[in-house]
């Protein structure tokens, strides 16, 4: 990408009932605003996940991502750093360094920004639509790495290794 997307000028509202919800990975993933009402500059994601869930340590080739957590407590690990993340935290996640988090909370809700947008395409990709705006059921087995990988790869991302343990 050779430059910053840019939102396009037009305002944009986004309302529960036009927003799209996820069960991804373990998490409710609210789609509060999506890239395209933003013209690619960003999406905004609301998450909703359970003690142990977290993301595979991944790199992102496109975009940055921030964490802004809300409630509860999550680990985010930044280049193979530690580091604490509970209510009011912010993490600002660079593109192409290798970042991933877990929530050590029995719960925890915190927003997803990417800038630019792309990576609610991804999420809709391995996620399923949810059937209610609740907690998915506890998986069976844990997520196939490899095929999360392989649809990663066409997004920009790269899965490095599993998600952190609590």
């Amino acid at each position: 990408m050779s430059g910053r997307i840019r939102p396009s000028g037009s305002a944009v509202i986004s309302s529960p009932e036009t927003q799209t919800a996820l069960w991804f990975l373990g998490v409710l993933q609210q789609l509060r605003v999506s890239g395209e009402q933003t013209g690619g500059a960003f999406s905004l994601t609301d998450n909703l996940a359970r003690r142990g869930s977290g993301s595979p340590v991944h790199i992102h080739e496109h975009e940055e991502e921030s964490l802004i957590v809300l409630d509860g407590n999550l680990r985010v690990v930044l280049d193979g750093e530690d580091h604490p993340a509970g209510p009011g935290t912010v993490a600002i996640l660079p593109q192409g360094v290798p970042h991933a988090y877990v929530v050590t909370s029995a719960e925890a809700r915190f927003l997803t920004l990417h800038n630019p947008a792309g990576f609610e395409r991804f999420a809709a990709e391995v996620g399923e639509p949810a059937q209610a705006l609740t907690l998915p059921p506890d998986p069976a087995d844990a997520p196939d790495l490899a095929a999360v990988a392989a649809v990663a790869a066409r997004h920009g991302i790269t899965i490095l290794g599993p998600p952190p343990r609590v």
